[in-house]
């Protein structure tokens, strides 16, 4: 789902096959016995490269455009697959949240209401933005409170695949839904000018560990509904005591208050080793296998597909019967593409793959650990998918679909 805001959020490709291979794969420049580059590729190292286009704190200006978008924190139930369902917090209803999708240097208005009795923030992972839009709880803003809403007003920048997620509780957080797609499309598209595609994909990537999240979000509710009934707000949450909340004006008052007898909850004395999630879940935009959505190709085309780390693990995405070019790492194009079969995304980074229709059939795309190929322990599951060949009968290739659940 992508959220569109005003003046409209670009939509994904239709899906127009490229009639003509040659025109469609960028020529390799021909070096004997290496992959090579594809031709037309920048390839020059530019030291400054890191500096933001636009000043960040700048305010828009007339005739700027501003994109406005609409997200509201609830509670849902959230089907992983058939007959296992968690309690989830969900961005306007889905897990994981809506795709956000805007060009360069265009703003991000983004009206974040809170509608649960916890307190949530948004961070935009990626973005070079002013550090009051952050959305880093009690550092870079107080936590939006119960029916709430905070404004994050941005220019969308630098272009590229990056996502967002709430930055509070994040162990809980994200495996319970709060993250989703952030995608800022460039002035000029190198990967569609060298790789011409007319349709992408994109993977968040997570992991869930069901029984953790079922019992911190009932424990979670029942903290929360007592602070609701005192009425809780932003105000409150700079009143508490820190004693109560384990929140304190700076490092000092920290210290003090371990010397007046404060007992932090990491010390082992107070109540024990807290668990670390046991994953038994693996998902693709919050499925998992055999639920997870293919990925459809055709003979002779290209197609782009976003990899996003949104979860807690490295995953390691390898392709069956394919080599494909890494083209962009954390949104910016790599000085050169890299040629590959297996892929590694690592936990807050993102990549961006080309995959070239040159071997009709249906094949498998998936993690290669092997714990994150199952479905609470068991064989086949998990972050796996499958890149199917729209034209692959016509190619002679008749593979029967077949559903397995089970080794």
């Amino acid at each position: 789902m992508t959220l569109a805001g005003t003046g409209g959020a670009a939509a994904l490709g239709a899906g127009l096959l490229l009639g003509n291979p040659k025109q469609a794969f960028a020529s390799p420049t021909a070096t004997p016995g290496h992959a090579g580059v594809p031709s037309g590729w920048m390839n020059s190292f530019r030291p400054g490269a890191t500096a933001p286009l636009y000043p960040p704190r700048a305010a828009p200006k007339p005739g700027e455009k501003v994109h406005e978008f609409d997200i509201e924190l609830g509670i849902s139930v959230h089907e992983l697959v058939p007959g296992v369902k968690i309690h989830a917090f969900t961005y306007n209803g889905t897990y994981p949240g809506p795709e956000i999708r805007v060009p360069e240097g265009d703003w991000i208005l983004c009206n974040f209401t809170n509608r649960t009795s916890e307190f949530h923030t948004i961070h935009w992972h990626g973005m070079i933005l002013p550090n009051e839009m952050d959305g880093v709880p009690n550092g870079t803003q107080w936590g939006v409170g119960p029916n709430q809403t905070f404004k994050y007003l941005f220019r969308a920048q630098p272009a590229g695949t990056h996502f967002y997620h709430c930055h509070n509780m994040t162990n809980l957080h994200v495996q319970a839904g709060m993250f989703g797609a952030l995608i800022v499309e460039p002035k000029e598209d190198l990967v569609k000018k060298v790789f011409p595609y007319s349709r992408e994909y994109t993977l968040l990537l997570s992991e869930v560990d069901t029984v953790m999240v079922e019992q911190q979000m009932e424990e979670m509710l029942r903290m929360m509904g007592t602070m609701e009934r005192m009425n809780a707000s932003p105000k409150l949450m700079k009143e508490m005591n820190g004693r109560m909340m384990g929140w304190f004006a700076d490092k000092k008052a920290f210290v003090n208050a371990v010397k007046g007898g404060y007992v932090p909850p990491y010390v082992s004395s107070q109540r024990g080793k807290s668990p670390l999630p046991n994953f038994n879940y693996f998902l693709i935009n919050g499925k998992a296998y055999p639920m997870t959505e293919e990925l459809m190709i055709s003979s002779g085309e290209n197609i782009r597909v976003r990899l996003v780390g949104a979860g807690a693990m490295t995953h390691y995405m390898h392709l069956h019967g394919h080599d494909f070019w890494h083209v962009c790492q954390d949104g910016s194009p790599l000085q050169s593409p890299i040629r590959l079969n297996t892929i590694p995304i690592f936990p807050g980074t993102t990549s961006d793959i080309i995959i070239q229709g040159t071997n009709p059939g249906m094949w498998h795309f998936h993690d290669h650990s092997d714990l994150a190929s199952t479905n609470n322990g068991i064989f086949p599951g998990g972050m796996m998918t499958m890149v199917m060949y729209e034209d692959a009968e016509k190619h002679g290739v008749k593979v029967p679909e077949i559903v397995q659940v089970n080794s």
